[in-house]
């Protein structure tokens, strides 16, 4: 069974970038490397893998990346720091 990744980058600038891919090494390579000129990562160089996870389905996979890129700062920090009982109170709802 084909598997899916979605990633978090650490940019040089201090910003996240968010993806999902098939290959995992050969996308970070891609970024690394400056491959995709137009790509948000190309001038915020050097990136850093901080996060990835594993899907087998691609269409849980893009949705799970939609979902991770419409979080806020904070919300992606607790998740690469791997504290899943912060998730739900960093909502933005919550922050309203």
């Amino acid at each position: 069974m084909k598997k899916y990744f979605i990633y978090i980058l650490k940019c040089s600038d201090d910003s996240y970038y968010v993806g999902v891919t098939s290959d995992l090494l050969r996308r970070i390579k891609e970024h690394e490397s400056g491959k995709y000129h137009k790509s948000y990562t190309f001038k915020r160089r050097p990136v850093q893998l901080v996060y990835f996870e594993e899907i087998e389905n691609v269409k849980l996979a893009i949705s799970r990346e939609k979902q991770i890129k419409k979080w806020s700062r904070f919300k992606k920090e607790a998740l690469i720091k791997n504290e899943f009982d912060e998730l739900p109170k960093l909502s933005k709802k919550n922050f309203k």
